[in-house]
Parts: structure tokens; C-alpha cells; sequence
């Protein structure tokens, strides 16, 4: 098998994750890819919605996309409540009931920005008869800001308005035993694994087999990260997680090929040869449909594109709550994607 720099992955695991980036708020994010990219070599570029696109040339002018999202799930503030404490929407999908109890930074408009914990409005067992049953969601909780403020003015002279964002601390560790546990293995991770595929190639000096736009999209998971992609790209390959659970295949070891999810079924011939690559280079993979699931590759069939897509990523556990992979899965998601980038024909 080829000898990727695990060293290297684990490195940006750890500094990317550190990024905050929840939809709409991803500067930082794919400003640090796109320093990594330039140690590489290669060039890039960003369209107008903020998603950064690496271009590599190929031994031909045939054109195939790949994509990744760098934004995370996260928070914004919908209201100060009269006794300080604030109201929030969701971004994206976060299950509420693994936010309790969680840390979380609130930033202001004016670029301050103060700790807080995400909680139940029935806090405490010791004052409220439903603090183990209530229901966890938007509406039954609040953000306590680690200030002293106990009305709507105390807080509003901290600078907090709606429409603030609010960061999820995503706790991220690497285990010795090579599991990824934090918040946002979806889909940081696959941005992870892309760099140390990119980092692969630069330094053994490989060149594709088709010309290369790597998309690292920022508003995946408000449905239209890759809604556009450029007229040029004839198949497009996202990369994200796998999911785990019921009747599915996928474990953190594998990665997945996703045959259909919510949005139909994927090209048949993209999903078939990335099968046949699998097999080919003893790739350990599942084959599997994610009907409570979309992808960048979705996006880009609904925004009207014409191109065919396809999805693969390693299997990830407990999506949108407190997930966790393996570097088994990682390395074999990297497998595939040497495969299919340097694959003739």
C-alpha cells in the first residue's frame, strides 16, 4: 500500500479542527488550506460564494471534480431572553440533545468573544421536577454566557446582538489506538485527508491521469455548498463521511461507497468503478444508501449541473453528535481516491 505521512495528517487534524467554521463563517478555515496548498506547490483560487477550488493539471484536459466541505454544523443567536441568557437557532443539523452541557464561544460583531455553555432550561435536578425529561431542542434551551449579566441590557452592552455566531467546542483527540473523536469528523476530516493525499502527490511528484478542481466548499450543510461547480468538471466525486448504524455496512474501518441517498441514486458507472478500484487494490469498503443523507455531489445534480457524481468517505459514528472515526477508514477513503485520480481512461 502507499506510505502516506500519517505524521502530517494528524498535524492538520488537530489545526483545522481548531478552526471554528460553521456555514457561512469559514475565512479562517479555507485560508488555512489554502496556506497548506501553497506549501505544496499548487495554485488555487475561490469563487464568489467563499469555496476554494485547487486546480492540477492532469495528462489530459479532461476535467474531474472533487469536493469536501471545510463548514461545520454550528449556532446563531436568535435572542437575548430578560434574564441575560440567549436564545439560538441551529445551523445545519446538530442533534440538541448531545449539546447540553456543552462549552461554546459566542462571537460578536465586533469581534469579541466570550465563552458560554450550552443548556437545558431545566438545568438542574435539584430545582426543576423535568430536568431528565425535557425535551432538548431549540426552544427548551439557552447559552449562558460566562459574564455577569442577569438581564437583556447586561448583555446587550457586552455587544451581543442576533445573528451572532455561536461555536461548538469540538473537543478534538487522536486516540492511540487511531480513533479521530470530535465534533466534526463531517466533514473536516475528508478535508484532512485530501491535504494528505495533495501532500502525497506533491512531494512523489504524481501526475494525474485527468486535470484535477478540488473543491473545498463552504455551505454544505445548508444544502448548497456545490450548487455551482465549473462547466468544465464532467464527473464529480464528493468526499464525505460514511454513515454507521441499522442496517447499513459501513464501520470506521471501511470506507463507504454510497450507491443512493436522499437525493437518488448516484451515477451507476462512477459507483461501479469505484467498486472494481476497491477490489482491484485490496481496498477494504462497504456499498451502502443513506436515505437521511445528502452531499455536495447532490447539490451539484439539483443546482442544474452537467455531470455525473458519485460520493465515497470513511465511516463515521454518531453523525452530528459527538462522532468519531479511524484512521483505518481514512487511509483506505485515501486509498480509493489515489486509485480513481490515477486511473487511465
Amino acid at each position: 500500500m502507499l506510505e502516506f505521512d500519517k505524521k502530517y495528517l494528524e498535524k492538520v487534524i488537530y489545526e483545522l479542527f481548531a478552526i471554528d467554521s460553521p456555514s457561512g463563517y469559514t475565512k479562517q478555515a479555507t485560508s488555512y488550506i489554502a496556506n497548506e496548498i501553497k506549501k505544496m506547490g499548487f495554485s488555487y483560487s475561490y469563487n464568489e460564494k467563499g469555496n476554494l477550488i485547487v486546480k492540477i493539471n492532469g495528462k489530459n484536459e479532461v476535467v474531474y471534480g472533487i469536493g469536501a466541505h471545510v463548514d461545520t454544523l454550528g449556532l446563531m443567536v436568535r435572542s437575548i431572553q430578560e434574564d441575560g441568557k440567549l436564545s439560538f437557532e441551529k445551523i445545519g443539523g446538530p442533534n440538541c440533545a448531545t449539546l447540553d452541557g456543552e462549552y461554546c464561544k459566542i462571537l460578536t460583531r465586533q469581534n469579541k468573544i466570550y465563552t458560554g455553555t450550552i443548556l437545558s432550561k431545566s438545568c438542574s435536578s435539584h430545582v426543576y421536577n423535568d430536568a431528565l425529561t425535557r425535551e432538548r431542542n431549540e426552544e427548551n434551551m439557552e447559552i449562558r454566557i460566562d459574564e455577569i449579566t442577569y438581564s437583556k441590557e447586561d448583555t446587550k452592552k457586552l455587544g451581543v446582538q442576533t445573528g451572532d455566531y455561536i461555536f461548538i467546542d469540538p473537543k478534538t483527540i487522536i486516540t492511540e489506538s487511531g480513533f479521530i473523536k470530535t465534533r466534526f469528523n463531517d466533514d473536516k476530516i475528508s478535508c484532512c485527508l485530501i491535504l494528505c493525499l495533495l501532500k502525497y502527490i506533491s512531494d512523489h511528484k504524481i501526475i494525474p491521469y485527468h486535470t484535477l478542481k478540488i473543491i473545498f466548499s463552504t455551505y454544505e450543510e445548508v444544502g448548497h455548498g456545490c450548487s455551482y461547480i465549473d462547466a468544465d468538471i464532467v464527473q464529480f466525486l464528493a468526499v464525505d463521511m460514511g454513515c454507521i448504524g441499522l442496517d447499513l455496512n459501513c464501520t470506521e474501518q471501511d470506507v463507504s461507497i454510497c450507491a443512493k441517498d436522499s437525493s437518488g441514486p448516484y451515477d451507476y458507472e462512477m459507483v461501479s468503478n469505484l467498486i472494481q478500484l476497491s477490489k482491484d487494490n485490496n481496498i477494504r469498503y462497504v456499498i451502502d444508501i443513506f436515505p437521511k443523507y445528502s452531499s455536495d455531489a447532490s447539490a451539484a445534480q439539483r443546482g442544474g449541473n452537467n455531470v455525473r457524481t458519485a460520493l465515497i468517505g470513511p465511516g463515521v459514528h454518531a453523525s452530528h453528535g459527538m462522532e468519531r472515526c479511524h484512521m483505518d477508514g481514512i487511509f483506505n477513503t485515501m486509498y480509493l481516491l489515489y486509485a480513481y485520480i490515477t486511473q487511465q481512461g
